[in-house]
């Protein structure tokens, strides 16, 4: 509003006042008088303070919280002195100091705000020389930018009248305020039966963790994988697969019963199956089964690396098991058993049905086939702590390891002669110098495992097993002796 009234101002200056002195200054002295009482004198115009002066009479009619004030401590002498309160009085001498600028002041009282602005009113060409001509000009020295006085914008606002202009924004706030309200209310109530369902689910998410958790315990990991990822569907179905079977029973195991409390007995077996299961899942096996003290494992199914690798890591197994089961019956004898176990076992590669045998209600994962037979009769081929594969086998894994045939076998069922072959070791090189040799009998379990044998141990097991040899040796009968002795010679 300032700014609009200055332009104004500036242009009845200019295009109005300006003319007319102009007309004047070139000899037309008979015309339009320029004068603040230009209602008094016919044809007169207004000063440009004294329109500025009505404009503000004018706007205070049209807005009644908007004062507009043009005052000057220099009035003309013809007029009333203006009546400057003391903010308008630090303006007027800060604006004579630097007029561009624009003051402003903020006071508060009861329910109503009062906002004052302040912009100089700045003498231009037109101006000056108006004024330092005028007989009533209390200055006649003005200069163009001199600071004349000030127009002030007075702006009150009533909070009261506020409000009651905005009643119906403030019904429309109300109402959405109310929706608001409602909506949270809302949002609170799902909360809670969200909050109770996520609870119930909680509660039946650990109840299903927990049966689970406990099938689990009767399948192997890579079927209860299967299952619960949706890999395999639970119905009756197989296939046919090449895989490697593994089969291992305890030797003796009737006898080995009569001479155990059935405490000792269950504590021996849990331990033995349970560190075997461990061992076959270290190598990728499938945990068939336990019939009693035998155990059934087979390799490339669900998960395969290819016959080649499934055998390799068959006999991998094999070996691991009889390693580990020498150390169980080093420990089993220092706890009071005399005879621990002794495993046999055996290993054949072939064509099976494997799949989800059974009826709609009761199920099992297994295999079936003769090639699954044929590892079971070379498992009762083995000696104790033996392991046996089949040429399928062997021709597979004669890689890694060190083996001899033994005499053939038939089996109902096929129709070939089977040739077993006897594991001697496992080799860790091409040139078959790294072995690893493992037996275990009732009374001897070895597993030389040389690329595991530190050098500086080497002497000390050297010592040890000429040792054995001795004992060996001086255990044997003296016919016996002399039968070796006349044969080395």
């Amino acid at each position: 509003m300032s700014s609009l009234i200055s332009s104004i101002r500036s242009y009845y200056s200019a295009n109005i006042v300006g003319r007319v002195l102009a007309a004047h200054a070139s000899g037309a002295t008979a015309g339009t008088v320029v004068s603040h009482n230009y209602a008094n004198i016919p044809g007169a115009i207004p000063l440009p303070a004294t329109l500025s002066l009505e404009l503000g009479d004018v706007i205070k009619e049209q807005q009644a919280n908007i004062t507009y004030r043009f005052v000057s401590d220099l009035p003309f002498k013809s007029r009333a002195s203006h009546e400057l309160d003391d903010f308008e009085k630090r303006a007027l001498g800060a604006l004579r100091a630097n007029p561009q600028q624009t003051l402003s002041d903020l006071t508060r009282v009861g329910l109503t705000d009062t906002l004052r602005f302040i912009t100089p009113v700045v003498m231009g060409q037109a101006c000056v020389a108006c004024h330092n001509t005028h007989p009533e000009s209390p200055k006649t020295d003005w200069k163009v930018g001199d600071v004349r006085g000030i127009q002030e914008v007075i702006i009150k606002q009533p909070y009261a009248s506020n409000v009651f202009a905005f009643k119906y924004l403030l019904c429309y706030f109300l109402f959405v305020a109310v929706i608001g309200l409602s909506f949270i209310l809302l949002q609170r109530q799902q909360a809670r039966a969200i909050h109770g369902a996520n609870r119930d689910l909680e509660a039946a998410n650990e109840f299903l963790a927990s049966v689970s958790l406990k099938i689990s315990r009767y399948l192997s990991p890579q079927i209860y994988k299967s299952i619960f990822s949706g890999q395999k569907d639970v119905v009756v179905h197989t296939e046919r697969k090449r895989l490697t079977i593994f089969f291992s029973d305890i030797k003796d195991f009737t006898a080995t019963t009569e001479r155990l409390q059935p405490e000792a007995l269950t504590e021996m077996l849990n331990e033995y199956l349970t560190e075997m299961s461990n061992i076959a899942l270290t190598h990728g096996g499938t945990v068939d089964k336990f019939i009693g003290d035998a155990m059934l494992v087979f390799f490339g199914d669900p998960e395969t690396k290819g016959p080649e690798e499934d055998a390799k890591a068959c006999l991998r197994m094999a070996v691991d098991m009889q390693r580990r089961l020498g150390e169980l019956k080093d420990r089993w004898r220092r706890n009071g058993t005399e005879e621990p176990f002794v495993v046999r076992m055996g290993i054949n590669s072939g064509y099976c049905n494997v799949g989800n045998f059974g009826s709609n209600d009761r199920m099992d994962y297994t295999i079936i086939g003769a090639e699954a037979n044929l590892a079971a009769r070379l498992q009762s081929i083995a000696q104790g702590g033996e392991i046996v594969i089949s040429y399928e086998t062997y021709a597979l894994v004669n890689e890694i390891v060190d083996a001899h045939p033994l005499p053939p076998i038939t089996m109902k069922g096929i129709q070939r002669e089977v040739v077993p072959y006897a594991v001697d070791g496992l080799t860790l090189g091409a040139d078959h110098k790294s072995r690893v040799l493992s037996e275990h009998l009732s009374g001897l379990d070895l597993h030389l495992d040389m690329s595991r044998l530190e050098p500086a141990d080497r002497l000390r097991v050297r010592t040890a097993l000429k040792e054995a040899i001795a004992a060996l040796d001086d255990a044997l009968p003296e016919a016996a002796r002399l039968r070796q002795d006349a044969g080395q010679m």
